[in-house]
């Protein structure tokens, strides 16, 4: 199979950088579900940008940096956050239905601007509490009709192609695309391209509880990493502080946007607990939030703690908060009269591939944009609302600078692409072990690797990853590939990596939090985690 641009990945990142470079040429874009199964459609809160006369790049950007405890690149973040108002205006030409201003928000922008915790400014626009359903729906539908799009639905990347491993005379580590599975039929087919871009989002599968789809399993960080690439800071996975508890749902996000609007978290008991913890109560950055419930859970012994907004009137939280009301309401909940159980859970990585600002990784003819890579915005704490904005404007980044180099790219010849080979690879005889491996994959991360960590907890999390990632090799190579087992080997790849880069921490800074080491250290620690491959 061969095209100009491969992107893996279909969500706001990979589907906007789909649709700019098929101004170029020849686009194939793989998803391992349906264009809809991404973290994309499960974001709700919005999109962070200067959009307001009330607003100002310079305080979107301080915001972003206060959040990045140190971290961030602060060229990064200016050039993000001035990007922000294009996208957004593009967004609004292809028809994303935003929520309109209602007038009563004090503010001179035509759509209703949000504001969460963190923020100083009113600054996310919106389409209700279901924003990225929104922008997926136009995004699919755009390139549905885009001629020179290929979709290929469950369609799973097993690994990149790189020159180096396929014909040694060619310059070392060029990517060439990647060898894909297609799931309905198990044919393995090896798809080329002038260029690679990874847009496969996060990993919150890694965890016991997440808010992410079953697809975000880590697969981008582990392809690059096994291709050559650098990655960074994969200890910093932010854990979303509201999570609806119930044994009938999961992964389904209660927003930030909701404690924005005056929602209140309290104990089992009714007893409001953020007031001694940070003087922005409920508002506080998501790390301390969700430390501070993490903690209580832990000193009541009950599984989850109350988030309740049913102090405000039934119509604004109806017509603010539709999406989470219906759920709710289904689950025997309404949230207009009743508190919201919730658990915090792995949400977002702030690590990733290391990439530059525009998005080159390092490895020739390869790029990444989205959760999946660490482009500096972040730094040790994402700000609410920067993740689609992110995505967002680093299509537009990596657009540019793939139009830039166009013309040298489209000439460059392949060298020749063996097909997969299987070797004496069988049939697995259970299924049992890959469930039995993710499991004790994701049970070992939440319970030594989560919201609050120690040294020997850290130690115990390595000695089992280590063993596991060996058991998985070998049980690997001797196997004929199937999605399940392409994802266990990719999570324990990134579960290892993000072990390292925890242990090589020795302070607490954003959403690391060591109990041995609780204190930011600038000194030694204001910089990257950077592990070299």
């Amino acid at each position: 199979m061969y095209f100009d641009f491969l992107v893996i990945g279909s969500g706001v990142a990979g589907a906007s950088v789909a649709l700019k470079l098929s101004a170029l040429g020849k686009v194939g874009l793989l998803c391992k579900e349906t264009l809809f199964d991404c973290n994309t459609q499960w974001a709700q809160g919005g999109i962070a940008s200067v959009l307001s006369e009330n607003d100002s790049y310079e305080s979107h950007t301080q915001d972003t940096l206060v959040a990045g405890a140190g971290l961030c690149h602060e060229k990064t973040v200016r050039k993000v956050v001035s990007a922000g108002p294009k996208a957004i205006e593009e967004l609004i030409d292809m028809g994303v239905a935003f929520t309109p201003n209602d007038q009563q928000n004090h503010h001179d922008y035509e759509f209703h601007l949000a504001q969460e915790a963190a923020h100083s400014a009113r600054r996310i626009i919106h389409a209700d509490d279901m924003t990225g359903a929104a922008l997926q729906k136009t995004l699919v539908k755009k390139i549905s009709e885009n001629k020179n799009i290929s979709i290929f639905e469950f369609h799973t990347a097993i690994d990149l192609i790189v020159t180096d491993k396929v014909s040694p005379d060619f310059s070392r580590n060029r990517v060439l695309g990647s060898y894909v599975i297609n799931e309905k039929n198990n044919i393995i087919s090896a798809f080329i391209a002038k260029a690679t871009i990874l847009a496969t989002g996060g990993h919150g599968k890694l965890y016991l509880y997440t808010t992410n789809p079953d697809v975000a399993a880590g697969d981008g960080v582990a392809m690059a990493w096994r291709a050559g690439a650098r990655v960074a800071n994969l200890e910093f996975m932010q854990f979303h502080p509201t999570c609806l508890y119930s044994p009938r749902v999961k992964n389904f996000l209660i927003s930030e946007a909701l404690r924005g609007e005056g929602a209140i978290l309290k104990s089992k008991s009714g007893k409001r607990f953020m007031e001694n913890e940070h003087p922005l109560k409920e508002l506080a950055p998501r790390d301390i939030v969700a430390r501070a419930i993490d903690a209580e859970i832990k000193k009541t012994g009950e599984p989850f703690v109350y988030l309740d907004i049913s102090h405000k009137d039934p119509e604004f939280i109806k017509t603010h908060f539709p999406g989470i009301y219906s759920k709710c309401l289904g689950l025997g909940i309404n949230i207009t009269t009743d508190p919201i159980p919730v658990v915090p859970a792995a949400h977002y990585s702030c690590g990733g591939i290391v990439t530059d600002m525009r998005g080159r990784t390092g490895v020739k003819a390869l790029w990444a944009i989205g959760e999946v890579a660490c482009t500096g915005l972040h730094g040790a704490n994402r700000l609410a609302s920067n993740s689609l904005l992110e995505g967002l404007v680093f299509a537009e980044f990596v657009y540019e600078d793939i139009q830039i180099l166009w013309p040298d790219l489209q000439h460059y010849i392949s060298p020749e692409i063996p097909k997969w080979q299987l070797g004496k690879a069988g049939e697995p005889d259970e299924m049992v072990v890959i469930s039995q491996l993710w499991d004790e994959i994701r049970r070992t991360m939440w319970n030594y690797v989560s919201i609050v960590r120690t040294e020997k907890r850290l130690a115990r999390a390595a000695a089992r990853i280590d063993q596991i990632c060996q058991e998985i090799e070998t049980y690997y190579w001797n196997i004929i590939p199937s999605r399940a087992l392409i994802e266990v080997r990719n999570l324990a790849a990134v579960a290892q990596l993000t072990v390292k880069c925890a242990r090589m921490r020795k302070e607490s800074r954003g959403i690391h939090y060591s109990l041995d080491y609780p204190y930011t250290d600038d000194i030694n620690y204001k910089k990257d985690t950077v592990v070299l491959s």
